[in-house]
């Protein structure tokens, strides 16, 4: 990985070196040096950011597990809708999402598609069964390698309708370089990052217990084959 787009994610704290060239991106209030993004949830206050760490905490699968990268489980239940968790899986942050049903919808909005440069999943980023509208297995739950495809940096969750202008429909901003995602993770056009933001392999266990890291049940896909993480 480059050294400019390095970024490692250590717990669920997220550190990114900055990039110096972000005159034309929209301000954000950070340094151009070093800084540290909250992962665990949205937009929430501090206050309410450090309210859910015993949650996000709890759900940190076995570091064994984790360095052997084999299948996690995670407890989806107490994520809220709008919300997103941030997990590890193979030393790569996996975003989860659960989408509103307005969420969902602007995933179909004709003038979003036309703005996307692979609107329908053409690229292999991600399994046969999230090459759909939704980039998932069930529409609500959205499941990512948050990873940006352009030089490696954390992409941020900024799901507001609105929040980085009157066009955006929500999702996900890079601020090392300004590549945009959708709230399916697919790359707007115009941006440096070349692919959608790449699906691991995923199933549900349970209705409520996400199993990362294994293909339901018939499926072959292997991450290895995917274009780029």
């Amino acid at each position: 990985m480059p050294a400019e787009g390095r970024a490692c994610l250590t717990g669920y704290i997220a550190e990114v070196d900055m990039a110096t060239d972000t005159e034309d991106l929209p301000v954000f209030p950070a340094p151009r040096r070093d800084f540290l993004v909250i992962v665990a949830g949205s937009l929430a206050a501090i206050g309410g950011a450090a309210a859910l760490w015993p949650f996000i905490d709890s759900m940190e699968p076995a570091a064994d597990t984790l360095a052997a990268g084999a299948p996690i489980d995670i407890d989806i239940a107490p994520v809220s809708p709008g919300q997103q968790i941030i997990v590890l899986w193979r030393s790569r942050p996996i975003f989860i999402v659960r989408r509103t049903p307005e969420e969902l919808k602007t995933l179909q909005v004709a003038a979003t598609l036309a703005n996307l440069r692979d609107p329908n999943s053409a690229v292999l980023q991600q399994p046969e069964y999230a090459t759909n509208w939704h980039r998932s297995i069930k529409p609500e739950y959205l499941v990512l390698v948050g990873i940006c495809t352009h030089l490696g940096c954390i992409p941020t969750f900024l799901p507001g309708v609105g929040t980085l202008g009157p066009a955006w429909p929500g999702g996900y901003f890079c601020p090392c370089h300004g590549s945009r995602y959708d709230l399916a993770g697919r790359v707007f056009k115009g941006v440096p990052a070349p692919y959608n933001l790449p699906v691991p392999p995923h199933r549900f266990a349970t209705d409520t217990t996400l199993r990362i890291g294994e293909n339901p049940a018939g499926s072959k896909f292997d991450f290895s084959a995917i274009e780029q993480v």
